[in-house]
Parts: C-alpha cells; sequence; structure tokens
C-alpha cells in the first residue's frame, strides 16, 4: 500500500507518493485545477486507480506563529472533502510551513530555470510534506 501526499493549492495541486514499502517519496504530478475541486477529485479518483492508495497526507500551511489563515481554511474544507469521497482511507494533516521555501531552494540548487519552476513547485513540495509524514512513522507500521 502506498502513501499519497498532497500539496493543496488555489491552482495548482502537487501530488507525490511513496514506493511500495512505504519508504520513499517520489513527486508524482502537478494537477491544474484553478479553484475547481471537482477537478482534482476527478484525477485523484485515477490515481486511486493505479496505485493501491492507504492513507492520504496533506500539507497545512499555517503561518510561521501556527494561527490559521484563509489558505488553512481553504484546504481544511479540500480536507473535508476527502474524508467524504474517501471515507474507508486514512487522511493525515502534516504542517508544512517552509515546504515551498524548500522546493525553492531545491530548484534553484538543481539549475531549473524560472520559467519551468511553477510548474514543479508544487509537486515538489508534496514531496517534502510526504518525506515529513514517513519520517515520523514507526518502522513497524510500514
Amino acid at each position: 500500500m502506498r502513501i499519497l501526499g498532497i500539496d493543496y493549492g488555489d491552482i495548482r495541486v502537487g501530488t507525490a507518493i511513496t514506493d511500495e514499502l512505504g519508504i520513499t517519496a517520489q513527486g508524482l504530478e502537478t494537477i491544474i485545477h484553478n479553484g475547481n475541486d471537482k477537478a482534482v477529485l476527478a484525477r485523484l479518483d485515477e490515481i486511486m486507480q493505479k496505485y493501491q492508495i492507504s492513507t492520504i497526507v496533506v500539507g497545512m500551511p499555517f503561518n510561521m506563529d501556527g494561527t490559521k489563515t484563509e489558505r488553512v481554511k481553504k484546504t481544511e474544507k479540500f480536507i473535508h472533502k476527502l474524508k467524504c469521497k474517501y471515507n474507508k482511507l486514512k487522511i493525515e494533516i502534516v504542517d508544512e510551513r517552509l515546504t515551498t521555501v524548500q522546493a525553492h531552494r531545491t530548484m534553484n540548487e538543481l539549475g531549473i530555470k524560472q520559467k519551468n519552476k511553477k510548474n514543479i513547485v508544487d509537486t515538489i513540495s508534496a514531496v517534502y510534506i510526504l518525506e515529513t509524514y514517513i519520517n515520523k512513522i514507526p518502522l513497524q507500521n510500514l
């Protein structure tokens, strides 16, 4: 069973997935949805059919001081939709503060051109969200 990581945004949703053993995270894709959660859920259905997903991990974009933003409220609504649609799956939340900063740093280190960054930043952020989660899981639970 695999774990799916999600970096939810207003326009794009980055996704990442673990290997079959749940040890490593790889970027999957960026879903462009422009505020249409039905499009995101439809694509997630396709991903669910292709991979055996046991857990969905969603990044929560808290402020640096831990307070909630408007972005958190939108993410909570999306998580509610996930829980309703995928009620048999475990759905977890991970604090995603600084994942976008880490993603930009990684892209800079890799020499990715500016014009290509917006297409992959959300996927890289999803990888960091997923890595944060799998690093907290005791090995016997994998």
